[in-house]
């Protein structure tokens, strides 16, 4: 296996290259878990890996409950299914609370704090109700628990990750959070074991070829949780080694990856940089190094499943600009490749 085959193989299971889906909800539950803090853009992250989806069905499929956003695994936003939140917060909550434990020592949070928070925060939203982070704090102000903006965070990251609650619909472009039971149908509960196989059989289904560091970055678990749940794939996940690391995969038919050249708009925080803690295969080896290390935070631009330089986007007089910066000297048909992308951003957006 080489870097191209590397390339093309992630290009198709992370639905790139040739979508199967037609929903959102069908494109978040193959992927387990979507990076979101950047909510704008994780709605084009989604559309990329689907067919003929714009904006305003995605907006409608969050608004409807279909996604969900809450924290999970590292601690920042991620798109997740309403059939997997409960078992993935009982799986990787555990984590994030020991990652977040000196933020809350230091915001004088503790668990007394944080049970009279809880039990406000379900009077104030059962029956149905969605509100908004301030009203939220406008009832904990009220009880007498007054903190600044990063100990607001940290009480409704607790909410969330002891699954009290969730995504609400938007109200204009605000969020709102909803009592995580009246959201989401009750499930099936997972073992420890059960989770930990399933989270790491949809990761390297949907992200393959990776190595189990890769996992660990970004899972948040420990290695040897990997290394347990790796043990536990099914006998049809291959495995080869490439530069003396061991990369595991769910082999595609050579049907399948026919058309490997890809380019798109990539957007921050995207799944086909961040879920990888080793980077090189998609890196440009014409980029200066020291700009290669910000490449999977930052709006890139993709060309045959290789970072090109990056994009930002600007409205002036209501029309939408899209300015690129190359990281190399591109030829007449890269920039063509870039203009049909840029083409399909602005479908996406409704434009």
């Amino acid at each position: 296996m080489t870097k191209a085959d590397i390339i093309t193989s992630r290009l198709y299971n992370q639905q790139l290259s040739e979508p199967a889906f037609i929903t959102p909800e069908q494109v978040v539950s193959w992927m387990g878990a979507m990076q979101s803090q950047e909510y704008a853009m994780a709605k084009w992250a989604i559309a990329l890996r689907a067919n003929n989806l714009d904006e305003s069905a995605i907006e409608q499929a969050f608004n409807e409950g279909k996604i969900l956003r809450t924290h999970l695994m590292r601690p920042t936003w991620h798109f997740v299914s309403p059939a997997d939140i409960r078992w993935l917060l009982a799986l990787t909550a555990p984590r994030v609370h020991a990652f977040n434990a000196y933020q809350y020592r230091k915001n004088g949070l503790d668990n007394t704090v944080f049970s009279k928070c809880n039990a406000i925060i379900i009077q104030q939203l059962e029956g149905g109700k969605f509100l908004t982070r301030n009203a939220l704090n406008e009832a904990f102000v009220e009880a007498g628990i007054v903190t600044d903006g990063v100990g607001l965070s940290c009480l409704m990251m607790q909410a969330e990750l002891d699954g009290i609650i969730c995504s609400g619909p938007r109200q204009g472009k605000q969020f709102t959070y909803a009592l995580l039971d009246e959201r989401v149908a009750s499930t099936r509960p997972f073992t420890q074991e059960e989770a930990l196989t399933e989270l790491v059989k949809r990761y390297f289904t949907s992200r393959g070829p990776a190595t189990m560091q890769d996992f660990v970055w970004w899972s948040g678990l420990t290695t040897k949780d990997a290394a347990k749940g790796v043990n536990n794939l099914p006998s049809d996940f291959a495995k080869t080694k490439i530069d003396g690391q061991e990369y595991i995969f769910k082999p595609a038919g050579t049907k399948d990856l026919m058309h490997p050249n890809h380019s798109f708009l990539m957007p921050d925080y995207d799944e086909y940089g961040i879920a990888y803690k080793n980077r090189n295969a998609i890196l440009p080896s014409k980029a200066p190094n020291e700009e290669q290390a910000v490449f999977a935070y930052n709006r890139m631009v993709v060309i045959n499943g290789v970072i090109a330089g990056s994009w930002q986007r600007t409205v002036k007089n209501g029309i939408l600009h899209i300015e690129v910066v190359p990281v190399y000297p591109l030829t007449t048909q890269e920039n063509e490749i870039i203009a049909n992308s840029i083409e399909r951003f602005k479908a996406f957006l409704g434009g």
